[in-house]
Protein backbone atom coordinates (compact mmCIF):
# COMPACT_ATOMS: atom_id res chain seq x y z
CA UNK A 1 0.00 0.00 0.00
CA UNK A 2 1.52 3.31 -1.07
CA UNK A 3 1.14 6.35 1.14
CA UNK A 4 1.70 10.07 0.99
CA UNK A 5 0.51 12.04 3.95
CA UNK A 6 0.26 15.74 4.78
CA UNK A 7 1.59 17.30 7.94
CA UNK A 8 4.99 15.74 7.55
CA UNK A 9 6.50 14.56 4.33
CA UNK A 10 5.83 10.85 4.54
CA UNK A 11 5.89 9.02 1.28
CA UNK A 12 6.67 5.40 0.80
CA UNK A 13 4.96 2.09 1.37
CA UNK A 14 3.29 0.30 4.23
CA UNK A 15 2.39 -3.37 4.15
CA UNK A 16 0.81 -3.94 7.56
CA UNK A 17 1.11 -7.25 9.33
CA UNK A 18 -1.87 -8.71 11.23
CA UNK A 19 -0.93 -6.99 14.50
CA UNK A 20 -0.58 -3.65 12.73
CA UNK A 21 -3.97 -4.14 11.08
CA UNK A 22 -5.62 -4.68 14.47
CA UNK A 23 -3.87 -1.63 15.89
CA UNK A 24 -4.81 0.39 12.79
CA UNK A 25 -8.47 -0.55 13.29
CA UNK A 26 -8.40 0.66 16.90
CA UNK A 27 -6.82 3.98 15.97
CA UNK A 28 -9.18 4.33 13.00
CA UNK A 29 -12.19 3.97 15.30
CA UNK A 30 -10.73 6.64 17.59
CA UNK A 31 -10.26 9.02 14.67
CA UNK A 32 -13.57 8.60 12.87
CA UNK A 33 -15.68 8.94 16.00
CA UNK A 34 -14.23 12.28 17.08
CA UNK A 35 -14.32 15.86 15.92
CA UNK A 36 -10.80 15.11 14.63
CA UNK A 37 -12.26 14.09 11.26
CA UNK A 38 -15.95 14.98 11.64
CA UNK A 39 -16.74 18.60 10.72
CA UNK A 40 -17.67 20.97 13.52
CA UNK A 41 -20.20 23.50 12.26
CA UNK A 42 -19.72 27.21 12.93
CA UNK A 43 -22.38 27.24 15.65
CA UNK A 44 -21.81 23.70 16.92
CA UNK A 45 -20.04 22.47 20.00
CA UNK A 46 -17.41 24.07 22.13
CA UNK A 47 -13.88 24.68 20.96
CA UNK A 48 -12.62 23.43 24.32
CA UNK A 49 -14.37 20.10 23.76
CA UNK A 50 -12.82 19.81 20.29
CA UNK A 51 -9.33 20.43 21.67
CA UNK A 52 -9.92 18.00 24.54
CA UNK A 53 -11.07 15.33 22.10
CA UNK A 54 -7.95 15.80 20.00
CA UNK A 55 -5.76 15.74 23.11
CA UNK A 56 -7.31 12.44 24.18
CA UNK A 57 -5.99 10.88 20.95
CA UNK A 58 -2.56 10.87 22.60
CA UNK A 59 -3.77 8.64 25.43
CA UNK A 60 -5.68 6.37 23.05
CA UNK A 61 -2.71 6.00 20.71
CA UNK A 62 -0.32 5.32 23.60
CA UNK A 63 -2.62 2.61 24.90
CA UNK A 64 -2.91 1.02 21.43
CA UNK A 65 0.88 1.09 20.99
CA UNK A 66 1.47 -0.43 24.45
CA UNK A 67 -1.20 -3.11 24.02
CA UNK A 68 0.07 -4.28 20.63
CA UNK A 69 3.71 -4.06 21.63
CA UNK A 70 6.87 -3.83 19.59
CA UNK A 71 5.43 -5.81 16.68
CA UNK A 72 3.75 -2.62 15.45
CA UNK A 73 7.07 -0.75 15.36
CA UNK A 74 9.51 -3.35 14.06
CA UNK A 75 11.75 -2.23 11.21
CA UNK A 76 10.63 -3.48 7.81
CA UNK A 77 12.41 -4.31 4.61
CA UNK A 78 13.13 -1.74 1.94
CA UNK A 79 12.45 1.18 4.27
CA UNK A 80 8.73 0.51 4.59
CA UNK A 81 6.89 2.30 7.33
CA UNK A 82 5.25 0.63 10.28
CA UNK A 83 2.16 1.44 12.31
CA UNK A 84 4.20 2.76 15.25
CA UNK A 85 5.98 5.32 13.13
CA UNK A 86 2.77 6.44 11.42
CA UNK A 87 0.84 6.76 14.70
CA UNK A 88 3.59 8.83 16.31
CA UNK A 89 3.95 11.01 13.19
CA UNK A 90 0.18 11.61 13.18
CA UNK A 91 0.28 12.78 16.79
CA UNK A 92 3.48 14.81 16.67
CA UNK A 93 2.97 16.46 13.28
CA UNK A 94 -0.79 16.33 12.80
CA UNK A 95 -2.19 17.04 16.28
CA UNK A 96 0.54 18.48 18.51
CA UNK A 97 1.09 21.74 16.53
CA UNK A 98 -2.60 22.63 16.82
CA UNK A 99 -2.73 21.88 20.53
CA UNK A 100 0.57 23.61 21.31
CA UNK A 101 -0.67 26.84 19.78
CA UNK A 102 -4.35 26.87 20.62
CA UNK A 103 -4.71 25.12 23.98
CA UNK A 104 -2.93 27.86 25.97
CA UNK A 105 -4.57 30.66 23.96
CA UNK A 106 -8.05 29.29 24.61
CA UNK A 107 -7.22 28.58 28.25
CA UNK A 108 -6.15 32.21 28.71
CA UNK A 109 -9.46 33.39 27.23
CA UNK A 110 -11.44 30.94 29.38
CA UNK A 111 -9.89 32.35 32.55
CA UNK A 112 -11.32 35.74 31.62
CA UNK A 113 -14.93 34.52 31.53
CA UNK A 114 -17.26 36.58 33.72
CA UNK A 115 -19.34 34.57 36.18
CA UNK A 116 -22.59 35.62 34.52
CA UNK A 117 -21.53 34.49 31.01
CA UNK A 118 -22.01 30.94 29.72
CA UNK A 119 -19.02 28.99 28.42
CA UNK A 120 -20.57 28.91 24.95
CA UNK A 121 -21.29 32.65 24.83
CA UNK A 122 -17.81 33.44 26.12
CA UNK A 123 -16.16 31.18 23.53
CA UNK A 124 -18.23 32.70 20.73
CA UNK A 125 -17.12 36.18 21.83
CA UNK A 126 -13.45 35.20 21.59
CA UNK A 127 -11.86 37.20 18.77
CA UNK A 128 -9.64 34.22 17.87
CA UNK A 129 -12.48 31.66 17.67
CA UNK A 130 -12.73 31.85 13.86
CA UNK A 131 -8.98 31.24 13.51
CA UNK A 132 -9.18 28.23 15.80
CA UNK A 133 -12.09 26.82 13.81
CA UNK A 134 -9.98 27.24 10.66
CA UNK A 135 -7.05 25.49 12.35
CA UNK A 136 -9.36 22.65 13.39
CA UNK A 137 -10.55 22.32 9.79
CA UNK A 138 -6.96 22.24 8.51
CA UNK A 139 -5.98 19.62 11.08
CA UNK A 140 -9.08 17.60 10.16
CA UNK A 141 -7.82 17.40 6.58
CA UNK A 142 -4.50 16.01 7.78
CA UNK A 143 -6.15 13.51 10.11
CA UNK A 144 -8.60 12.46 7.41
CA UNK A 145 -5.63 11.41 5.27
CA UNK A 146 -4.39 9.27 8.17
CA UNK A 147 -7.88 7.84 8.67
CA UNK A 148 -8.06 6.93 4.98
CA UNK A 149 -4.72 5.16 5.25
CA UNK A 150 -5.82 3.25 8.34
CA UNK A 151 -9.10 2.20 6.68
CA UNK A 152 -7.18 0.89 3.66
CA UNK A 153 -4.79 -1.01 5.96
CA UNK A 154 -7.78 -2.64 7.66
CA UNK A 155 -9.50 -3.45 4.39
CA UNK A 156 -12.67 -1.61 5.38
CA UNK A 157 -14.68 0.97 3.46
CA UNK A 158 -14.32 4.60 4.40
CA UNK A 159 -16.77 4.98 7.28
CA UNK A 160 -16.55 8.76 7.01
CA UNK A 161 -18.58 8.71 3.83
CA UNK A 162 -21.62 8.11 6.03
CA UNK A 163 -21.01 11.47 7.77
CA UNK A 164 -22.73 14.41 6.08
CA UNK A 165 -20.53 17.47 5.81
CA UNK A 166 -21.77 20.94 6.71
CA UNK A 167 -18.96 22.81 5.04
Amino acid sequence: MALKLPGVEISGAWEPNDVERRAAWELYVELVTRVSVVPLGADEGLLREALSSLYSLFGSAREILRRHGPQVAEPKRDGQYNFGYLAVAMLNYGVRPLLARWHPALEDWEHRRPADCSRRDHEQAWPQAPQLRTALRDTRQILTAYADLLAAACGVPNLLEAVPTTE
